[in-house]
C-alpha cells in the first residue's frame, strides 16, 4: 500500500542568486548575470578582480566597475603571475552593480564607456 503524504520539493525560481563574497563584502549575482557571465566566457574570477582593482563610475542609478591602466598595473602587482595571465583576456570586460549591491550583468567592452 503507498502512502499520500506530499512531498515538498525545492525548485530554485529564476531570480536564483549566487553569493560571492569580495574582501569582506557579499555581493549576489542574479540569474541574468550568471547567463550573460556564461555566454560571455567571464569567469567568476575575473567578476571577483573587477570588483577588487576596478575603477566605478556611477551611470544611471548603478555603478559600474571597470579597469583602467592604473588598475590594471595594481592588479598585475597583486596577482600571482599566473591568475593575471589566465585572467588577462578577460580585462576588457565592465560588470553593472545595482544600489543593494546585486551584479545585474557583466560584458565585454567594444568600445571607450563614456560616462
Amino acid at each position: 500500500m503507498t502512502s499520500n503524504t506530499p512531498v515538498t520539493v525545492f525548485v530554485a525560481p529564476k531570480s536564483y542568486k549566487r553569493i560571492i563574497v569580495n574582501q569582506g563584502d557579499v555581493s549576489m549575482i542574479t540569474h541574468h548575470a550568471q547567463i550573460r557571465m556564461q555566454s560571455r566566457s567571464i569567469p567568476i574570477e575575473a567578476v571577483d578582480a573587477l570588483l577588487a582593482f576596478g575603477e566605478t563610475r556611477r551611470h544611471r542609478g548603478t555603478d559600474v566597475y571597470y579597469l583602467d591602466r592604473r588598475a590594471r598595473s595594481r592588479m598585475q602587482r597583486s596577482l600571482e603571475r599566473n591568475m593575471f595571465k589566465r585572467l588577462e583576456k578577460c580585462l576588457d570586460a565592465y560588470v553593472v552593480v545595482g544600489d543593494g549591491g546585486d551584479i545585474i550583468t557583466a560584458a565585454h567592452r567594444q568600445q571607450r564607456l563614456r560616462f
